[in-house]
């Protein structure tokens, strides 16, 4: 038994499922190709009560249209299966997409909560893109911030949440019943890990992260937030298993040590680009998927800085 009793907690809730004392949630995944996102919807058949996980407004930036066409599908399956829906979930401010949050509690209800270390996402990005004193940097934008080791229930099936930071001082990792939603930690084995160059971001903070996610048992499910088909692989997969990333992951197999890791991590993410929705996604996430006000003719502006040479 180690000192962290919360990774402990989890295994045995796992294992309570694996062993039959525990009912194994339902797992509806919506995967959005644009934005290469996988959304959950999280229920347990017999109360039919549900979280949703990762949910994605449609963005055409260009135009600066939006769409609601990704949310309405999850609308349709919730309501199609009788669902009440308690918990919407972010595993972390997304710098890939934007929430649909604040619709989908609109048309299907339930609160809406993210990591306490939202916060440091709100303050650096704050001042990033010069919001005023208006823009509350306490994350009062969302109805529940998440400790590590807080506790929900999906009906009658419990969720662990553990702090999961390195991707983003915020990133979360809910633990359903044996389903683990891992948001940007690990991709899936083929494709390795998610980049830790973002303010924030902390290559070793992300290893030591994945290892505490690696000591769930070997049957756990793992569903991941995004998928961008490996090299090779003709199709999309966003559901894997613990054993997979532990003996097969490409960065983070169980032969890989940190000082490895965080080599291998800060030269790859040298070579990237940023996200495509960077600009618009962090403004709009960082506010649990509002809008900036409106000026005063009701239309809403996102912010671009520009970096002077």
């Amino acid at each position: 038994m180690s000192d962290d009793t919360n990774i402990e907690k989890a295994i045995e809730q796992v294992n309570d499922v694996l062993a039959g004392d525990l009912r194994a949630p339902h797992v509806k995944a919506f995967f959005h190709e644009p934005t290469f996102t996988a959304t959950y919807v999280v229920s347990d058949d017999q109360t039919k009560r549900a979280a949703i996980i990762d949910s994605v407004w449609d963005f055409d930036q260009p135009s600066g249209r939006t769409s609601l066409e990704a949310a309405d599908e999850i609308i349709d399956y919730a309501r199609d299966a009788g669902l009440t829906v308690d918990w919407v979930l972010e595993t972390h401010a997304h710098a890939d997409h934007l929430s649909a949050a604040p619709y989908l509690q609109e048309k299907l209800g339930g609160e809406l909560a993210i990591g306490r270390e939202i916060v440091t996402v709100q303050g650096v990005f704050g001042k990033v893109f010069n919001e005023g004193t208006d823009f509350e940097r306490d994350g009062s934008q969302f109805d529940r911030l998440m400790e590590d080791g807080d506790a929900l229930m999906i009906g009658d099936i419990p969720l662990i949440a553990l702090h999961v930071p390195g991707h983003t001082p915020a990133d979360m990792a809910y633990i359903i019943g044996d389903a683990a939603f891992i948001g940007d930690t690990m991709f899936m084995p083929d494709y390795g890990s998610a980049r830790a160059d973002f303010p924030g971001g902390n290559a070793r903070k992300l290893y030591r992260s994945v290892r505490r996610l690696m000591r769930l048992p070997d049957k756990t499910r793992v569903f991941l937030c995004h998928d961008y088909k490996a090299p090779n692989r003709t199709e999309f997969v966003w559901e894997t298993t613990m054993l997979a990333q532990r003996t097969a992951n490409v960065h983070l197999h169980e032969d890989v040590d940190e000082d490895q890791f965080v080599e291998m991590r800060t030269q790859r993410d040298a070579t990237l680009e940023m996200p495509r929705l960077i600009l618009p996604a962090i403004q709009v996430n960082m506010r649990g998927g509002h809008l900036p006000p409106p000026e005063s003719d009701g239309t809403s502006y996102l912010k671009m800085p520009v970096n002077k040479l």
